[in-house]
């Protein structure tokens, strides 16, 4: 069966300012049709990531493959495959939410019955057809976002860097967003995701690369770093006092709370700590009327591995 090459794929990336080193042998891959969130404090070395990735910047040492293409060698072939939107809109405000459009038709050089079919569907599919004659200056927050993201697609690209994309939006243009973005997946685009919203992560990512001083410290998917700190555990809920005493008998280290009726027993909350959990019980005919699964969020994780004393790599594959 044929190898299936990764949308993007980078070995020992280094970058540095005079002094001050930004990425620190950086190794990243991506599978095509994916999310790859990468996830940091600010100065971490997202940005630079992505600058050097969409060819805005050359790395000091390293190697990468964006879309198939060296990035040292063939940079136009990079630039034809990728797409890229930046924390801040490249949208200008003196054109129309169509004539913006129509112009990335024109610098890719897409005849003009084809840009203006192209400008068309984008602004449907968008939600930008009433506005697509107004000045963009008149836009809000979210409708400049959309639009910034649909001229990063006048290209058709198959890879797309997402340089914060979210930021300054409200909770519903926020959401506005993720829907895209998924359905840009389903389409077999890859994204590579930075952001600052770890909830937007955890809704978004297929897999978590977390960035510390430019060195890739954790990497995994949303649920496998969570399980990696302390913190899961099972609740276990039942019907009377007997069941109770019944179950703190047959587990360790259960913690106990009388008055709820339940017992906390830590746990990191895979299917198979759950399911041994549960026939250990079973085995001694005790009767569970409730169980709840709780396990640490992103919150949780970015703290745990970016905090003082966790400049330790976590990965999970």
């Amino acid at each position: 069966m044929a190898t299936i090459r990764p949308a993007v794929a980078t070995t020992g990336l280094r970058k540095s300012f005079g002094d001050h080193v930004v990425l620190d042998g950086l190794d990243l891959t991506i599978p095509a049709g994916t999310v790859l969130a990468l996830l940091g404090a600010n100065g971490a070395g997202k940005t630079t990531t992505v600058k050097i990735l969409s060819t805005l910047l050359a790395p000091d040492g390293g190697s990468a493959r964006v879309g198939g293409h060296d990035l040292a060698t063939e940079p136009d072939r990079v630039r034809a495959a990728i797409g890229v939107t930046g924390q801040f809109s490249a949208v200008d405000s003196l054109l129309t939410g169509e004539e913006n459009l129509l112009l990335m038709a024109d610098l890719h050089h897409l005849p003009r019955r084809a840009g203006r079919e192209r400008a068309a569907r984008l602004l449907d599919r968008f939600d930008l057809v009433e506005a697509a004659r107004r000045p963009a200056s008149t836009y809000s927050g979210g409708m400049l976002r959309r639009l910034d993201l649909a001229m990063t697609l006048v290209g058709d690209p198959r890879v797309i860097f997402l340089d914060e994309p979210t930021t300054g939006l409200d909770p519903r243009g926020r959401r506005s967003m993720w829907r895209i973005i998924r359905e840009l997946v389903t389409d077999g685009v890859t994204l590579l995701l930075t952001t600052q919203y770890l909830e937007e992560a955890d809704q978004l990512a297929d897999r978590i690369a977390v960035l510390e001083h430019g060195r890739l410290i954790a990497e995994g998917t949303p649920d496998e770093l969570k399980r990696r700190i302390p913190g899961g555990h099972v609740r276990l809920r039942f019907a009377d006092l007997g069941a109770l005493d019944a179950a703190e008998r047959v587990l360790d280290r259960a913690a106990r709370d009388d008055d709820a009726l339940t017992l906390r027993v830590s746990a990191d909350g895979s299917l198979r700590s759950l399911r041994s959990l549960l026939d250990r019980l079973d085995e001694q005919a005790v009767e569970v009327d409730e169980v709840s699964v709780h396990t640490p969020d992103l919150d949780d994780v970015f703290l745990a591995l970016t905090g003082e004393g966790g400049n330790r790599k976590v990965t999970t594959r």
